[in-house]
């Protein structure tokens, strides 16, 4: 039974995390992976009322992402490596954001039951990023259901992300400040970027690349 190495990018929203997942699959010619968060049917009255949707939508994002993960899992005949968007902690930490604390303790009791079955990626690449940057990139992008997104959501969500990773020890972990580097548009900043994720290492690395 041969391993397969997994590496997971994780951010908060509009960081650049699908864009990145996409190259780094290309690159190491793995298998990518994507959330599947365009299939949550309350996605959009969620940004509309997050008070009112929250646990329709943590519910649902918490079982889709529990059963993709599962398939992860599973032995591809096909590559030996998979680059995804997202891991599964993200769920707990999008869960702070939203739901109330009753809601939160029926929430715990189904995600801590789930994340028993899921194994950690073997590297987690950060992004990090501050909120005005982030909200220029969720405009950017225009997607219809992002457009109702506000600043105090995201510095909340973003604070969440990086209290997260500044204590994660679960595998190696590569956080990149993205303030000032474009790797999707420049070549120089993506390759800063390949060369940092390519050089080995274990435990936590920082990279922050020079203005």
């Amino acid at each position: 039974m041969k391993k397969i190495y997994h590496i997971a990018v994780e951010g908060t929203i509009g960081v650049g995390k699908t864009s990145l997942a996409r190259i780094l699959s290309e690159e190491i010619q793995g298998r990518l992976v994507l959330e599947e968060f365009e299939d949550n049917p309350f996605l959009k009255e969620f940004y509309q009322d997050r008070k009112r949707w929250a646990f329709q939508t943590q519910i649902n994002f918490l079982i889709s992402r529990y059963y993709q993960q599962l398939r992860l899992q599973q032995i591809d005949m096909f590559a030996d490596k998979i680059v995804s968007d997202y891991m599964f902690a993200k769920d707990k930490l999008f869960a702070q954001t939203s739901l109330d604390d009753n809601e939160m303790i029926l929430y715990k009791k189904l995600a801590n039951i789930f994340e028993k079955n899921i194994t950690p990626p073997d590297l987690v690449i950060f992004l990090q990023s501050d909120v005005d940057r982030l909200m220029e990139n969720i405009k950017s992008r225009g997607r219809d259901y992002e457009k109702d997104i506000d600043w105090e959501y995201l510095s909340q969500l973003n604070e969440i992300y990086n209290q997260y990773f500044l204590s994660y020890d679960k595998s190696n972990l590569l956080l990149i400040n993205s303030n000032n580097i474009d790797f999707v548009n420049n070549k120089d900043d993506l390759k800063q970027v390949l060369d940092v994720i390519r050089t080995p290492f274990s435990g936590t690395k920082f990279f922050n690349p020079a203005i």
